[in-house]
């Protein structure tokens, strides 16, 4: 097969530009249409599932692909692209092998004899999902693990971390660093009490903090949110049911019943600290950011009315019923309101801000805004403005899909939306794979530049940026 070529699958997430790539690459004298920014330097990275070994090709699930890494290196005005398998200890075992030894999430009930050996991981660390950057050391992520330390600019794998020994939880996917502290907040969830289980590292990369945080039953946390004094949890009805799993249904299934409450807790608090808010019932699965302001805490993320995680959406019945749109949370602590609302029309998630404001007030939120009929699908980028309570869109085109795009400031930037939109977009029609910059001040106008990969990216999870030092 080309390296063009996008394989053809029953199963949705192995098909066309969803499909995976076997090889690792690099490009640096590629087309570029426009003019690549010289006040854009640093690491635009996208990673996400790209399967090897596959125990049911009907039953995968994008969940299990083995993580691999796209980035594009950006440095006075050039480009250079790479991508990088992540060598997990679980990828390695199934290279040995030449084939799967761990079965994946929809066939976890599955009678096949195990072939996971002796002293092995009974999970597979896929360091598939998202990005974290902190203490100058950059993550991958894969929720239900340790995280996966990258080195830079070769893309090369150190190994998973447990800092020193002192991490006795899973780690999120999305962390939040506060780059003003310098410190890194972080949680886990699992299927066994405690629920969930929370904890700080410090600008030093130590771990210096944790604690339980109690919930009646375990639920699907994918995110959390952290402003200068508090970190939010998000005890929203996606829960996790091992016996509804063994039953034939799915292991992560929407219980409006359970209802949604916001636990917020102070940054170094601990279980008894928690003071637990209920909001109107929903599904967050991303948030954007959180802030302090007067006696108020402010939360923002893509809320749905449901979910269908478990079939990533295609399941659904209603597929705009579990598209989000950015929402707002505003609690009040010394009066215990919560005040709620809608602020944009669009479809959207993968919600982000400029990381250097995180845990601050931001004016900027960024979104992938959905295909509306189309599971797992973005048309184009969005941006909503808190003054004006605007929102600016930007279409990539028919037949043109893409993902989530990152903040990069310019060099020298003082402003908070100074900056730059990038993110990877898929011609399906033409079979050509792009990577566009926008200019994050004006993202109706179209890339300021579309670098073309001489290789297919398929679509992935989560995009992050690491400035050049």
């Amino acid at each position: 097969m080309a390296p063009s070529e996008a394989a053809s699958s029953v199963n949705f997430f192995l098909d066309g530009n969803f499909s995976p790539v076997s090889e690792e690459r690099e490009a640096q004298d590629m087309e570029i249409r426009g003019d690549i920014p010289k006040d854009l330097s640093g690491h635009f990275l996208r990673v996400g599932p790209n399967p090897v070994h596959i125990f049911d090709e009907a039953a995968y699930h994008t969940f299990d692909g083995d993580g691999m890494i796209h980035a594009i290196e950006f440095h006075g005005g050039l480009a250079h692209y790479r991508n990088r398998f992540v060598q997990t200890e679980g990828l390695k075992l199934e290279q040995a092998r030449g084939d799967w030894v761990y079965k994946g999430m929809n066939s976890m009930m599955d009678p096949t004899p195990s072939r996971i050996p002796d002293g092995a991981p009974r999970n597979k660390n896929l360091a598939n999902t998202a990005f974290a950057y902190h203490n100058n050391t950059l993550y991958a992520l894969h929720e239900p693990s340790q995280p996966t330390i990258i080195r830079l600019p070769g893309l090369e794998t150190d190994g998973a971390t447990n800092f020193d020994g002192k991490l006795k939880h899973p780690f999120t996917a999305h962390p939040k660093v506060d780059q003003k502290s310098g410190e890194m907040m972080t949680f886990g969830y699992a299927f066994q009490p405690p629920y969930v289980s929370y904890s700080v590292i410090n600008a030093a990369g130590e771990l210096i903090h944790s604690t339980p945080i109690t919930i009646e039953k375990p639920v699907f946390m994918h995110d959390f949110a952290v402003t200068e004094k508090y970190s939010l949890f998000l005890d929203f009805p996606i829960t996790l049911d091992i016996e509804r799993a063994m039953a034939g249904g799915p292991a992560l299934g929407f219980e409006p019943e359970h209802g949604s409450r916001i636990g917020v807790v102070p940054r170094f608090g601990t279980d008894s600290d928690v003071r637990w808010f209920e909001v109107e019932t929903g599904s967050v699965v991303h948030t954007a950011n959180a802030w302090d302001e007067g006696d108020e805490v402010v939360l923002q993320a893509s809320r749905s009315k449901t979910s269908d995680i478990a079939n990533a959406g295609l399941g659904a019945d209603n597929l705009q019923e579990t598209q989000g749109q950015l929402y707002e949370w505003r609690i009040n602590l010394i009066s215990g309101a919560v005040t709620e609302r809608t602020l944009s029309p669009a479809r959207c998630d993968f919600t982000r801000v400029n990381d250097g404001y995180v845990c601050h007030k931001t004016r900027f939120v960024y979104g992938a805004v959905f295909n509306p009929v189309r599971p797992f699908s973005f048309d184009g980028v969005m941006k909503f403005d808190n003054e004006t309570q605007t929102t600016t869109t930007f279409d990539y085109g028919a037949n043109r899909f893409g993902g989530e795009a990152v903040f990069a400031p310019k060099v020298g930037a003082t402003a908070e939306d100074d900056g730059y939109l990038i993110c990877f977009v898929q011609d399906e029609a033409a079979e050509q794979s792009e990577c566009l910059i926008l200019d994050a001040q004006d993202i109706a106008a179209g890339p300021v530049a579309s670098i073309l990969i001489p290789f297919r990216v398929p679509y992935g999870f989560h995009a992050g940026w690491v400035a050049n030092a």
